[in-house]
């Protein structure tokens, strides 16, 4: 069954967050995203998200540039094109090096459009199963407002909560939230703002009760991260040192860490992300699926992927209400009872509403 591409557009999104977004590497404040809508023959349309920031704080990739690449670059490969199946779209972008967080934009959508020709969700299309994601929320916030936001988050209902934590963290408020919720899995992100001088005060986060610590070193400490896994009872899991199969390869050889975060946008997309998932389940490395500040489009996306077999860690899936007043989809994303409903629609299964 295949698809004929007549248009693609972009869309520039940029609003507000409700609460500033705090990490070690950045205070988030303002979002920018790209709406990609992949328009075919018969009148179908896929949505994608460019998900790459303002500035590269995070990667490499900036919105702007991402914006360059995509209208100067990848569009031309696609329009007017013929494909028999979403997986194409890699082998026809595989002359331009890099830029995963342009190609997974529109490779996204591409995927949501095969889903609507097929009339299937996609989560169905990519092998999904379930009729609920269970929900998890990112705490960032300074010492004096985490506690409080952390109870608000419980008081939601969501049974996963990843706290911001850096060498200066309090570790004793920590353990006292942590141990105040027993029923609440606790993950700790460093965004890699330790390294070897301070190693032994990562090792104290040990005590807290948290079920894994994610990206404790920089991208390219791959040994660091091997004797955290071997020293400290905690789970290791690799956000940012995760950008291909080859990493993932590199990972499991060098037993840097237990679990993993898919994040498609960084990844490059459906395809690269579908065959890590594949040699995770080989190798019984964990997986969860990460978030990037996004709207409601890439979350949609997020959440089919979480809905595959193997991922059985609770994501970053907070309701569209937690980042931004009016989320760009409808109906906008809700969290009930710890979990958010896998939609029965076609595609992602979401309108857009700019």
């Amino acid at each position: 069954m295949d698809v004929t591409i007549s248009e693609i557009l972009l869309t520039p999104i940029k609003q507000p967050l409700k609460l500033p977004f705090k990490t070690s590497l950045q205070h988030v404040k303002e979002r920018e995203a790209i709406l990609v809508t992949v328009i075919s023959n018969e009148g179908l349309k896929g949505y994608g998200e460019c998900v790459a920031f303002s500035t590269p704080w995070y990667t490499e990739e900036t919105i702007t540039g991402c914006r360059f690449v995509i209208e100067n670059v990848l569009i031309p490969l696609l329009n007017g094109e013929t494909l028999d199946g979403p997986e194409e779209v890699t082998g026809r972008f595989s002359q331009v090096k890099g830029n995963h967080m342009a190609k997974a934009a529109i490779e996204m959508a591409v995927w949501d459009l095969f889903a609507k020709k097929r009339k299937s969700p996609l989560w169905q299309m990519v092998g999904g199963s379930g009729e609920a994601v269970e929900a998890g929320v990112v705490v960032a916030a300074d010492e004096a407002e985490i506690a409080g936001r952390v109870e608000a988050a419980v008081a939601k209902g969501y049974s996963r909560i990843k706290i911001k934590i850096n060498p200066a963290t309090n570790k004793e408020l920590l353990k006292n939230i942590v141990s105040s919720y027993p029923d609440t899995l606790f993950f700790a992100d460093a965004n890699g703002a330790f390294d070897e001088t301070n190693f032994n005060q990562l090792k104290q986060f040990d005590s807290i009760g948290l079920a894994l610590i994610e990206q404790p070193f920089g991208e390219q400490e791959w040994q660091l991260h091997a004797r955290a896994k071997r020293e400290m009872k905690t789970a290791i899991c690799l956000d940012e040192s995760i950008k291909s199969f080859e990493d993932v390869e590199r990972m499991i050889f060098e037993q840097a860490g237990d679990i993993i975060v898919l994040k498609m946008g960084r990844l490059g997309g459906w395809s690269e992300t579908l065959r890590i998932v594949e040699i995770c389940q080989k190798h019984s490395i964990g997986m969860w699926v990460g978030g990037m500040i996004e709207f409601g489009v890439s979350k949609a996306h997020n959440l089919a992927l979480a809905s595959l077999p193997g991922i059985t860690l609770p994501g970053d899936f907070s309701d569209s209400g937690h980042f931004w007043e009016r989320d760009i989809i409808v109906p906008e994303i809700k969290v009930a009872d710890g979990n958010i409903e896998l939609s029965k629609k076609h595609g992602i299964g979401y309108d857009i509403q700019l």
